[in-house]
């Protein structure tokens, strides 16, 4: 079955023990910069295991298209990325997306790449997109400072390309660094890719001197995001064991953050030659978690916690309002149909998922066009029946989820969804 195709999807346990070996979709996040990286070697670099996902997809053939217009739709890795990129060779685009995407602010690189010399325009609200790229012409500025506690995708496009600037980059990183291992995961590819740098954590500083690419193999790791809604499973299941394979157990994916965050929900994980193996294990009744470094992996901990009655406080996590839905409303809304709610008990700092009620007698989960949300709610079906709204969303990040879970699930098509 093609569940893509279908308005919405019903997932139901199986009644025996879970045994299973996945073989994860591609980092969306490493593919992503390798190909930006790549694309400054002149394409001259060998590229593997390269992410199937819709955003990867789209950010590599539109490094490839010489038409006027960038449609990144919904991707916002792409949007940010790409901008910079064509920005600073001098390629005259029209940067635009979905509404959504045209709701998500990008003033911040903008004003970035302005500094440094690019010419671009707004062609609708300030601040958001659609833009017109209208050049480049070096201003001879060599350091700036960022705002880093809004997304560090700002921070790592300017980066990838601040090698290619006549004098470099230095970056002064302005208030606490969100989501600080996507920064190193940047560094880390451009080192392999034989760029030098010098960060200063503790005074917020990174200097990219100018240097050329060198082209270089590279194979991209499996996803640590989309492990997490394995972890999950697991941790929801009575009786489950599942392998994992592409995973390392030194990561460059702050996601890989998963594997702690799991151990006291009840999934131990164990490395091999090959991967990871999952196995069910006892759990705690409460739980804390800075998701500041880790943001994506939100709502997969908020759902098994509310689907466990497990109490947990989580900070960092304001930027999941500006992400493809608002997640912290989308969660919200969500949540209480499996008797949970999400509160903000700190503004903007400090939320709680506790216990509110019964569960729906069948939860119809809407997933807000966002793949995450899908994803994140689908494991709850190892437990008692779960319907899940626009399935075709997970083809952003993780196109064979569906497929994936089919064997250790349940899976039909729901025709009540809409009563």
């Amino acid at each position: 079955m093609i569940y893509s195709a279908l308005k919405s999807v019903l997932v139901s346990p199986r009644q025996q023990p879970i045994r299973a070996a996945i073989r994860l979709a591609s980092s969306k996040s490493e593919s992503n910069r390798s190909l930006i990286i790549s694309a400054l070697t002149g394409f001259k670099s060998a590229l593997s295991n390269v992410s199937e996902a819709r955003d990867t997809q789209t950010l590599e053939r539109l490094l490839h298209d010489t038409g006027e217009t960038a449609d990144v739709i919904d991707a916002g890795a792409p949007m940010r990325f790409l901008t910079a990129y064509f920005a600073v060779t001098g390629q005259r685009k029209v940067m635009t997306g979905t509404p959504r995407m045209c709701e998500r602010p990008i003033g911040i690189l903008v004003d970035a790449l302005r500094e440094l010399g690019a010419a671009i325009t707004y062609l609708g609200k300030e601040g958001y997109p659609p833009m017109r790229l209208e050049g480049f012409k070096y201003s001879g500025k060599n350091t700036l400072t960022v705002k880093s506690n809004v997304s560090s995708q700002y921070i790592s496009a300017l980066l990838l390309v601040a090698p290619t600037l006549p004098e470099g980059l230095k970056l002064h990183l302005e208030g606490e660094i969100g989501s600080r291992p996507y920064i190193e995961m940047t560094l880390q590819q451009m080192a392999h890719f034989g760029i030098s740098y010098t960060a200063d954590w503790e005074d917020k500083t990174i200097h990219v001197p100018h240097q050329d690419y060198r082209p270089a193999a590279f194979a991209v790791e499996s996803d640590w995001s989309g492990a997490s809604y394995w972890y999950s499973l697991v941790a929801l299941a009575e009786d489950a064991e599942i392998e994992l394979a592409g995973l390392k157990r030194e990561s460059l994916q702050g996601d890989s953050a998963i594997a702690h965050i799991m151990a006291p929900l009840g999934v131990k994980t164990t490395y091999t030659e090959t991967g990871v193996l999952l196995q069910k294990k006892g759990a705690v009744t409460e739980l804390s978690w800075d998701f500041s470094g880790c943001p994506d992996l939100v709502q997969t901990v908020a759902v098994c916690c509310a689907a466990k009655r497990i109490r947990l406080v989580m900070t960092g996590i304001e930027s999941l309002k500006i992400k493809e839905t608002d997640r912290v409303a989308a969660l919200q809304a969500e949540l209480l149909k499996l008797g949970a709610r999400l509160t903000e008990t700190e503004p903007s700092h400090r939320y709680e998922v506790n216990t509110a009620g019964e569960v729906d007698k069948l939860p119809v989960i809407d997933t807000y066009d966002d793949h995450r949300m899908a994803m994140a709610f689908a494991p709850v079906g190892v437990l008692r029946p779960v319907v899940i709204e626009e399935p075709g969303v997970v083809v952003k990040s993780y196109p064979g989820f569906w497929k994936d879970l089919e064997t250790v699930t349940k899976l039909e098509s729901y025709a009540g969804a809409s009563v």
